[in-house]
């Protein structure tokens, strides 16, 4: 449903001293993907990864600077139009009126795509159904939670049946009961036939709801699989170990050599301000804890915290990228 060779975007970037030139940033650099029919494709990375932009570039909204892409089997540079014609997008930002009802949105939005007033009014109120927004159908959203809000917005994207849905960040600054169930309506949408591709930087979003996710990072793939197959790659056990402030070096010392260590990285765990902390990967975690408590209190170093946990998708971003996801700005 969605394929691209060399996909790539650059904008000028002007500098803050008149004096200096303008200069060229590469938002994305040769995006190579390959997402089936009927797929959640998740599309996992950093803020400023390149992410909405390479989302943008599939929904018609930017033209891209090189490359090509095919959308559910329309070109996407000889034949934006018929894209749009077959795609569905929902922003980041949403695209819901405070003084108009979902009825309403979701008739306009149909009678927009050339469909006729009185299936309009149907597909609005099959629409209503079935994202489960019946009973507030008439008020205005400005009186919706913002959970409902984005279940209008993912019902306006999809109002004219398209056969690919784009969603860009679809959950931020939503509360945990409301990603739950947009994650629920994603995936009914996928069981009936859609292909979703969605952006996100929630690493727990892209393994629990996405088949495959591909890793954005400074504009480039950095990794590409099912979120199991990715995290494989990462043998072992990770175990985090939250330290005074000050004592992550010497713990890091004391513990470099020993037989069970794999690989270790100094970390924030928490990402506190003033705390310290390791990451370890280690073969048998339940195993190595007692063994590394030992080693420190050897080194005269009391950790405050230990946690044991299976390697993550932001363990590969750190294995490809030298950083965390969840650390990036």
């Amino acid at each position: 449903m969605i394929e691209t060779q060399g996909l790539r975007k650059s904008f000028q970037s002007r500098k803050r001293r008149r004096a200096e030139s303008d200069t060229t940033v590469d938002a994305v650099r040769g995006i190579d993907l390959s997402v089936g029919a009927g797929e959640i494709f998740g599309f996992l990375g950093p803020n400023g990864a390149g992410k909405t932009t390479t989302l943008r570039m599939l929904a018609t909204l930017i033209r891209p600077d090189g490359g090509e892409a095919r959308i559910a089997g329309a070109d996407l540079l000889a034949d934006p139009a018929e894209v749009r014609r077959r795609i569905g997008y929902v922003a980041q930002g949403g695209g819901t009126t405070d003084n108009a009802s979902a009825r309403e949105e979701l008739v306009l939005q149909a009678r927009m795509y050339g469909i006729g007033k009185a299936q309009a009014l149907q597909r609005a109120s099959d629409a209503l159904k079935s994202f489960d927004l019946t009973d507030y159908a008439d008020r205005h959203c400005s009186t919706y939670s913002g959970g409902q809000r984005r279940r209008v917005d993912i019902a306006l994207g999809v109002i004219h049946e398209p056969k690919v849905l784009f969603l860009d960040e679809p959950t931020v600054g939503l509360d945990p009961p409301s990603r739950s169930q947009v994650w629920e309506e994603i995936r009914r949408l996928r069981t009936e036939g859609m292909t979703v591709f969605v952006t996100t930087h929630y690493l727990d979003e892209a393994d629990a709801l996405c088949d495959r996710v591909a890793i954005i990072d400074h504009g480039g793939i950095v990794a590409e699989g099912t979120p199991e197959s990715l995290k494989r790659e990462i043998a072992g056990d990770v175990v985090l170990v939250g330290l005074p402030t000050g004592t992550s070096a010497a713990a890091a010392e004391a513990l470099r050599g020993e037989p069970y260590l794999h690989r270790l990285e100094l970390r924030s765990p928490t990402g506190a301000e003033g705390e310290d902390g390791l990451r370890l990967y280690v073969e048998n975690g339940a195993a190595a804890i007692p063994q590394l408590l030992r080693t420190l209190e050897g080194a005269d170093i009391l950790p405050d915290t230990v946690q044991l946990q299976r390697p993550s998708l932001d363990d590969v971003f750190l294995a490809r990228t030298g950083r965390s996801i969840a650390g990036s700005p």
